[in-house]
């Protein structure tokens, strides 16, 4: 999806880097993916963020599955190497919101008077898309940097398979304006 340059307005935002975790690499368990930058993406806006002295929240996922490559003790559940550094706040959670975890985000973001969240992470239309429902739910001004995220094809209830990139394209459409805005890493970088 070619999203078109946006202006956006800067102030002090948090990067929300959501689930960026090695067991995501298991192309056996998750299937294909899409967006093969989101990686260099994310480590472009961390690098960013830390220029400016911005606050960064790193978010993983620990599963409570035991199948799991997510889960803790596993692996899998580290950070990726491109996720560097020392977090302004690690949350851990194991369900999709990266508000419904461990630190408190919500109070976290509020105590530090932060209104402005960019969601970045793995996936796309699950924990990076329901932390941006929730975060605009909240009242946070919300950018959502679609190729700072990736996705996985996925089987439909009729058995057909929708590709990542598909799912992606939808996710977009369904958070920009209302949730969100929609925006790119290059729009970021600016």
């Amino acid at each position: 999806m070619q999203i078109p340059p946006r202006d956006i307005a800067l102030d002090r935002a948090a990067l929300l880097v959501v689930d960026v975790q090695r067991g995501f690499d298991d192309t056996a368990y998750w299937g294909e993916r899409d967006n093969p930058a989101c990686e260099a993406n994310i480590a472009a806006l961390l690098a960013r963020w830390r220029e400016r002295g911005w606050p960064v929240v790193f978010v993983r996922h620990d599963s409570t599955s035991d199948a799991s490559p997510l889960r803790p003790g596993q692996p899998g559940n580290d950070l990726k190497p491109e996720v560097t550094g020392t977090p302004d706040l690690l949350v851990t959670k194991s369900v999709n919101s990266s508000f419904h975890g461990s630190p408190d985000l919500d109070a976290w973001l509020r105590a530090n008077d932060i209104a402005q969240l960019v969601v970045t992470g793995i996936s796309t239309n699950h924990c990076c898309e329901t932390t941006a429902r929730v975060g605009g739910n909240l009242g946070y001004d919300v950018y959502f940097a679609l190729d700072a995220t990736h996705s996985f094809d996925r089987t439909a209830p009729d058995g057909t398979v929708v590709p990542a990139a598909a799912l992606a394209a939808v996710t977009a459409t369904n958070l920009d304006g209302e949730f969100a805005t929609v925006v790119t890493t290059a729009d970021l970088l600016r």
